[in-house]
């Protein structure tokens, strides 16, 4: 990203605490993947509520309001998912410089998202039956024909 060690780690450690206090930034794609590779690892941490982990994660952060809320707000919501906390949508490219931007959020706080995914995924179930079973009454139809067919000709 073209900064020395310690700017992109505060850059990062700053981006990581907005993204945990507002659940969701706007930022360029290159940063946000390396946002996602820094959080992701933060949020599992916070699945366990220790005094250890809870000090490894200020250690990245170093802000106490955004540990306090990643442990208590977050992680209780995330609990059960085995990984993929974030999000990235692509929103198109900045006016000034045309960098790519994207919106970065987390994943079960997007519920207009979430939803409407679900409804999509139940309302058109793709299965293979659909087709068997027209084959199935055409072979049922054939043999009610022959079978009409036979008692004619008897």
């Amino acid at each position: 990203m073209g900064r020395k060690s310690a700017h992109r780690n505060s850059m990062l450690a700053n981006m990581a605490s907005s993204l945990i206090l507002h659940k969701r930034i706007s930022t360029t794609v290159a940063k946000a993947k390396a946002l996602k590779t820094f959080v992701e690892p933060l949020i599992t941490k916070s699945k366990v509520d220790s005094t250890h982990s809870r000090r490894v994660v200020f250690s990245y952060l170093q802000d106490k309001d955004s540990v306090s809320e990643l442990f208590r707000e977050v992680a209780v919501k995330v609990g059960n998912r085995p990984g993929g906390y974030t999000r990235i949508l692509k929103t198109g490219t900045r006016v000034g410089d045309s960098a790519e931007m994207c919106i970065i959020e987390l994943v079960d706080y997007n519920n207009n998202y979430s939803q409407s995914a679900k409804t999509e995924a139940k309302a058109a179930p793709k299965t293979r039956r659909s087709s068997s079973k027209k084959k199935v009454e055409a072979a049922e139809e054939a043999t009610v024909v022959e079978v009409a067919a036979e008692e004619k000709a008897e």
